[in-house]
């Protein structure tokens, strides 16, 4: 039986579609829903051209109120049934009571070598900090930001003249390689790190 998969976005959705792109054939997961916090976040068209069922939860309405926005959204959640929770560029910081339901089964991409630079900016961090490389690392979702077991990182070199947009513009492909990687490990109950060079 496959496992189910959820998948979280704020905008266009590039790291959703390298996941969905990804879950066909032998793979032991299939998406069941794409939820966002923005009901105008591009990668919900993309979704629904998919065959990808679709929800979103507007965080605006909630104001301060992130306990109910987070109640609104694990409703969603619920009715899906999902085996996992990927985080595909999903731009809400979740409280540790929201994440504690669904511990262990719950995918973040971030776009450093964790655990340097978590939260915003990495890329802008590792060329003002004169580091030789730069990547992107998936990891379990805990109640600490942008930690938790990692599961896979991939590396880029940073060369010289790079400047924020040139640096992410190479770490994206290497996301799209690796979190698809690591949601098939990881659906297939084996957590070791998967490293791409």
């Amino acid at each position: 039986m496959s496992r189910r998969v959820a998948i979280l976005i704020s905008g266009g959705g590039s790291n959703m579609v390298a996941l969905a792109e990804s879950m066909t054939g032998d793979h032991p997961a299939r998406p069941v829903l794409v939820l966002s916090n923005d009901p105008a976040a591009g990668g919900l068209e993309k979704a629904r051209a998919m065959g990808i069922p679709t929800a979103a939860v507007d965080h605006k309405p909630f104001g301060r109120d992130r306990a109910a926005f987070e109640a609104a959204l694990n409703a969603e959640l619920e009715k899906a049934a999902p085996d996992i929770i990927c985080l595909a560029g999903f731009m809400r910081i979740l409280t540790p009571g929201f994440i504690s339901k669904w511990q262990g089964r719950m995918l973040n991409i971030h776009p450093s070598l964790l655990p340097r630079y978590k939260g915003l900016n990495t890329h802008a961090r590792a060329i003002e900090a004169g580091d030789a490389e730069a990547g992107c690392t998936v990891h379990e979702v805990t109640a600490e930001l942008d930690d938790g077991p990692i599961l896979g990182q991939a590396r880029v070199p940073i060369e010289p003249g790079d400047t924020p947009e040139t640096l992410a513009a190479r770490v994206l492909p290497m996301e799209h390689r690796l979190y698809p990687a690591v949601l098939r490990r990881f659906a297939e109950g084996d957590r070791t790190p998967v490293m791409l060079p």
